[in-house]
């Protein structure tokens, strides 16, 4: 029964959108409708500057976050952690509190990645950081990195487990960056600090 209920639990902590509630206490317009359309860190940065951006990146991230390090202190196996992140990851996606309308799930998922196991989710975050970095394209950063961590979880930790999910979480997110996939073929795509 703690299982199945971390595992809710998981999915209502990634169902609060850290975006639109960051939007509602500045004042500012609802991320959902304006600018990229997508509630995450990256287009309210765009809407609302640094603070904005920075306080819903730092929500979402421990969204993924705690509902996984609390799998790990209550002795949980490693299935059940996997499954706890990826009920998080979910509801990031897909938030039972916001019409089911959420972000791309970007932040969450390395959040979720670090606290499946740091060393691992460490190599994925230095894996956005240095595509980013090269390419000033977020989204480009966030699928290579999502991509990548499947093979980063099952050489470094060796856990099929978190490697499984993590394949999950990859193929959601080139799924939710169709519409990014497209305008980085074409050009178009808006590239970090540029609103």
């Amino acid at each position: 029964m703690t299982d199945i209920a971390l595992i809710v639990i998981g999915y209502l902590a990634g169902s609060l959108s850290t975006g639109v509630l960051v939007a509602r206490l500045l004042g500012m317009p609802d991320p959902r409708h304006d600018g990229s359309g997508n509630p995450g860190a990256t287009n309210v940065l765009r809407l609302g500057g640094r603070g904005a951006g920075a306080a819903t990146l730092a929500g979402d991230a421990l969204k993924g976050v705690v509902p996984v390090l609390a799998g790990h202190a209550l002795g949980l196996s490693a299935t059940t952690i996997a499954a706890i992140g990826g009920a998080a990851f979910l509801g990031h996606l897909f938030p039972v509190f916001f019409a089911f309308r959420g972000g791309k799930g970007i932040a969450t998922g390395l959040g979720i990645f670090l606290a499946w196991s740091w060393l691992p989710g460490a190599a994925v975050v230095l894996t956005w950081l240095v595509v980013a970095a090269l390419t000033r394209l977020s989204s480009l950063a966030a699928l290579v990195s999502f991509a990548l961590a499947p093979a980063w979880f099952l050489l470094i930790d060796q856990s099929p487990a978190l490697a499984g999910v993590a394949v999950g979480m990859a193929l959601l997110t080139g799924w939710r960056h169709r519409g990014n996939i497209r305008r980085i073929a074409g050009g178009t795509e808006p590239r970090i600090g540029r609103r």
